[in-house]
């Protein structure tokens, strides 16, 4: 009878087996055979997704602002592995800053050539009286001067950074190359510092004949006199040159604060902020640039007598009649006043 007992249970017993076994297999088939919903990733196709992996790792990139490890020298800085925001600053510095210094500067460059091909030099209608008026005394000259030369050597010198590596270093030798970045770095950074002060000076030695009005607005709207043998009245500066005037202060102001924080790094902000200041301060410096050649062109070949009121101060009064009536009649009446033999101005 026990031995009876005893085979009924081992047959029991390996019955159950047989079906555990015959059950975990199956599992084990159905898990080789099935693909894992977290590996792959499928389509609205339900095709799979090879680059799921690359996808989900730029997901966690942009999610984690900076990835960074551990070191044992003091500046934790250096401890950054990955700083995604650090792409899009270098697709700004190597690609999109590129493309806006040559649509912004060669751009004004092709209109200027084209305006003077069609417009040519805007002419003293009457000629010239050979009587002059001052415009401009010593000391405004001599800041004009010296920010402009600054601002050349500024603007040379941060070209040189944008482009020089493409454009100059394939014409010479890369020592001669490497030289030439290093002193006009050296230039760039010390000469911000009268550029500076010169923009300071300007403006407040002008913002007051800068404020915009009517006549700014009437000036406008017949071109300045530009496209036509009417000219406009205009008090001592014109809304071009006012315009002009607020460039200088605004876009001098914006390149000067963005560019002291790229000279002294970490001192107010961190690497992002220096990353928007310098993204900042080449995007203003390429319109900067723009600009002012604008302003060269029409202060030099694009307006007959323009050029005297830099150099020597004074204008003739054909000159002032043509371009600035309201301001030469305030002058007139002042001289006048001071003089009452009726002389506007020495002669030259």
């Amino acid at each position: 009878m026990t031995k009876f007992l005893w085979r009924i249970r081992f047959a029991a017993g390996a019955s159950a087996l047989l079906r555990f076994g015959l059950l975990f297999g199956f599992l084990l088939a159905w898990l080789a055979l099935a693909p894992p919903a977290s590996a792959q990733q499928r389509g609205a196709d339900t095709a799979i997704n090879p680059t799921a992996s690359s996808v989900k790792e730029q997901e966690l990139l942009r999610e984690m602002r900076i990835i960074s490890g551990r070191g044992s020298i003091p500046d934790v800085k250096s401890y950054n592995i990955e700083q995604p925001a650090g792409r899009a600053w270098r697709q700004f510095h190597e690609i999109t800053l590129h493309w806006l210094g040559a649509i912004a500067i060669f751009g004004m460059l092709g209109l200027l050539v084209l305006f003077y091909l069609f417009r040519g030099m805007v002419r003293l209608e009457s000629g010239r009286s050979w009587r002059t008026i001052v415009r401009f005394n010593m000391f405004e000259r001599l800041v004009h001067w010296m920010t402009a030369t600054c601002f050349v050597v500024l603007a040379l010198s941060g070209l040189n950074i944008t482009f020089g590596k493409d454009l100059l270093m394939p014409l010479v030798a890369e020592e001669t190359f490497a030289t030439w970045s290093q002193w006009a770095k050296y230039a760039h950074d010390y000469l911000s510092f009268p550029f500076t002060l010169g923009v300071v000076a300007i403006l407040l030695m002008w913002v007051a004949w800068n404020i915009p009005t009517r006549l700014d607005v009437e000036w406008l709207k017949q071109g300045g006199g530009l496209f036509a043998a009417k000219h406009p009245p205009a008090q001592r500066f014109n809304a071009g040159q006012k315009m002009i005037y607020w460039i200088v202060v605004i876009g001098g102001a914006a390149v000067a604060a963005t560019g002291y924080l790229l000279m002294f790094p970490f001192y107010l902000t961190d690497i992002a902020g220096m990353q928007l200041a310098q993204m900042i301060h080449g995007a203003v410096a390429m319109l900067f640039v723009a600009a002012m050649l604008a302003h060269v062109y029409i202060g030099t070949i694009g307006m007959e007598g323009a050029f005297e009121a830099m150099w020597n101060g004074t204008v003739d009064i054909n000159w002032a009649k043509q371009h600035h009536s309201v301001w030469f009649e305030k002058e007139s009446v002042k001289a006048q006043a001071e003089a009452p033999q009726g002389s506007v101005a020495p002669a030259e």
